[in-house]
């Protein structure tokens, strides 16, 4: 009698799901504060929004170290561990009283998202078949959707109606409820790779999967420093290039945010049937939307505006599920760690990167002038990742020819 195959692991995947939400909510919180944050802190807005960067950076470059260090610790333990440390980083967040203090608060959250995104992003590989793959990374990444959904925009309406201060601590409350969750729904897992007897394990650097996820990584880090280039400064932009009211931000980024919600829905439904043309397609509409939202500020038609950052949201929304599902399938099961680990180094550099760009060009030459870079720098992220998949095909062609050959 044929054993019936296993059971599809919701409860844990919307656990995972849950945890990812509050560590992406706690990361990109000060984007929708930067203006509360910088009156308060007597500080320039390009200044403040360089906290995004000082936390993307922390986990650059403390990721794979971190990663590599705790190899051999439970995966579920280390979850638990990294989200009260984050939730310990909000609450220092809230009470410090000096830019400076806020930044070593930010490094602290650094360290804790950095290793908490080295364990979570390879965790759904290990809790289903992959022929599953595509549909359990969409449901565990929707919890990053969520974050721009609620977590952004609801820690953006507090801070507005209470102050700064206070979103921090009601996320770090928000963070302890979820590690206690994690604690009685997600499945641990085994992470180890078994050996046959008498395998000898061969240094990474001679897995022939390696040169695969360093490229995709370069993928990765060209189309999210793009799109950070430009939505790490879209809160200021809203109200100094497209005209909004200040007291109207918290509801347009809930629109944004709910529309990356479609799109993680329809890249769940598509990446497992053509992950590679999704993925083109997606970036390409992301170009697009950002190029309308500038036209749009510029001939003054907000609801043109709101529906360009609506479209935008809905293409990328599922760009990141569709990375880390590729990463999952490119690397083999021994280095799914390590590519968890530098997939989200190279998220990051990108998150960070496109901060210090965008701050750079609102420095330089204005607000206004982001959105054309960001456009620069997806386009060619996209170019990189058609050149691939075309030397892909072209190599499977190739070996289709040999052996109809022989």
């Amino acid at each position: 009698m044929p054993s019936s195959a296993p059971a599809f692991p919701w409860i844990g995947l919307l656990t995972l799901s849950g945890a990812i939400f509050v560590s992406v909510s706690s990361e990109f919180l000060p984007t929708g504060l930067i203006p509360e944050m910088a009156r308060d802190l007597g500080a320039s807005v390009a200044v403040v929004g360089q906290l995004v960067t000082i936390f993307a950076g922390t986990v650059v470059v403390a990721t794979t170290p971190l990663a590599l260090l705790t190899r051999r610790f439970s995966r579920k333990r280390l979850v638990v561990v990294v989200l009260f440390v984050i939730a310990l980083a909000n609450v220092l967040a809230a009470l410090a009283p000096t830019f400076q203090l806020l930044a070593g608060a930010r490094v602290l959250g650094g360290l804790a998202h950095g290793l908490f995104w080295a364990v979570v992003a390879a965790y759904s590989a290990h809790l289903v078949p992959p022929q599953q793959l595509g549909r359990a990374t969409a449901i565990s990444a929707g919890g990053g959707s969520a974050a721009f959904v609620l977590g952004v925009p609801v820690g953006t309406a507090i801070g507005q109606a209470l102050g700064w201060r206070m979103a921090f601590v009601v996320f770090a409350a928000v963070v302890v409820m979820l590690a206690v969750l994690v604690i009685r729904f997600l499945p641990a897992i085994d992470h180890r790779v078994p050996l046959t007897t008498g395998e000898i394990v061969l240094p990474v650097r001679r897995d022939a999967s390696l040169v695969r996820i360093v490229l995709l990584c370069v993928v990765i880090l060209a189309v999210v420093t793009g799109l950070n280039t430009f939505t790490t400064y879209q809160a200021p932009w809203l109200i100094d290039v497209a005209g909004f009211p200040e007291d109207s931000k918290a509801l347009v980024l809930f629109l944004f945010g709910g529309a990356g919600a479609i799109g993680l829905v329809v890249a769940g439904l598509v990446t497992d049937r053509a992950p590679r043309r999704a993925f083109v397609v997606a970036m390409s509409c992301v170009i697009a939307m950002i190029g309308a939202l500038a036209l749009a500020a510029q001939a003054g038609s907000a609801s043109v505006v709101v529906i360009a950052g609506v479209l935008m949201n809905v293409a990328w929304g599922g760009a990141p599920a569709m990375l880390q599902t590729r990463m999952m399938r490119t690397a083999s099961f021994r280095m799914r760690s390590l590519a968890a680990a530098l997939q989200t180094t190279a998220f990051n550099v990108g998150i960070g990167g496109g901060a210090v760009v965008g701050g750079l060009v609102v420095a330089g030459i204005g607000l206004p002038a982001i959105a054309g870079v960001s456009i620069g720098i997806i386009a060619l992220g996209i170019v990189l990742v058609v050149v691939w998949d075309a030397s892909i095909l072209a190599r499977m062609r190739r070996t289709r020819r040999a052996v109809a050959v022989e």
